[in-house]
């Protein structure tokens, strides 16, 4: 399966060589998670996440969602996962922890949203957030070690 990583912004950097080491990372984790027992992600040939401004992704939200105002990740069903920097860096700066880890939370958050998990109520959201946090917990600890 081909991971594909792309920075379409220029306001917030970011070394987008760790993200793209991380999401390789990440991947083979989430494809073992599933959340609803077909394991989708594993039939997908192709993920394309592009890393995008407030701006594009509001516009995007708007679209596809019918919802106004920036949010943090989307992820459509055919593998495409859209990532705002910009709110990236915000939540990296109020949780004290570097815009790539967040960016990689991101990622993973799309991978598990195509491999059947769900966070529009509160057991599923719950499940998943667990699930991510394992995933990532997972990824920065294998990272440092290279």
């Amino acid at each position: 399966m081909k991971l594909l990583v792309s920075n379409r912004q220029r306001r917030i950097r970011f070394d987008l060589a760790w993200v793209r080491r991380a999401a390789a990372n990440a991947l083979p984790r989430c494809q073992a998670l599933s959340g609803d027992g077909r394991f989708a992600l594993r039939n997908l040939h192709e993920i394309a996440v592009v890393i995008v401004s407030d701006a594009v992704i509001a516009r995007l939200h708007h679209d596809f969602m019918g919802l106004e105002g920036p949010t943090d990740v989307l992820t459509f069903e055919h593998g495409e996962i859209a990532i705002s920097a910009e709110t990236a860096q915000e939540y990296a700066a109020r949780y004290n922890q570097k815009v790539e880890v967040e960016i990689a939370l991101y990622i993973i958050h799309g991978l598990l949203h195509l491999n059947g998990f769900d966070d529009l109520s509160p057991h599923p959201a719950a499940r998943m957030r667990r699930a991510q946090q394992r995933v990532l917990g997972a990824v920065c600890e294998s990272l440092s070690k290279t």
